[in-house]
């Protein structure tokens, strides 16, 4: 039986901009997710995937959401740092964005512009 993933991913396919980063961001970490470190899944697919963390799946359409190694959930801004960090060449804007010192602005601008998506989606119906 293989090893869990290092990092899953849960996002909105229905969401045009969340399914075209992550499709760009897939790309990227080919090697990465064929050798299970990584894995994007589908919430619509899954919709009791978080439940046990109390997301569903309108938190997903939120903001991303993903669970590390150790079975601790990641949203938001941190779910993207955590993917930025198995991103070859994305180490940079992970150490970055990810210190103590600016990670609180990093989550502040995450939310603000998923706040936007979120509206801009349901005003849309991408669900």
């Amino acid at each position: 039986m293989p090893a869990p993933p290092h990092l899953t991913v849960w996002y909105n396919t229905k969401c045009p901009v969340c399914n075209a980063g992550i499709d760009w961001q897939t790309n990227r970490l080919v090697q990465a997710a064929r050798a299970g470190i990584i894995a994007f899944r589908d919430i619509n697919l899954e919709p009791e995937a978080l439940a046990p963390f109390g997301a569903d799946v309108e938190a997903v359409r939120r903001r991303l959401h993903g669970m590390d190694a150790e079975g601790r959930l990641l949203v938001g801004a941190d779910c993207a740092i955590a993917i930025w960090r198995h991103t070859p060449g994305d180490a940079w804007p992970a150490a970055l964005l990810g210190n103590r010192v600016i990670r609180p602005l990093t989550r502040l601008a995450y939310d603000r512009f998923a706040d936007v998506l979120y509206a801009w989606n349901r005003w849309k119906k991408h669900w």
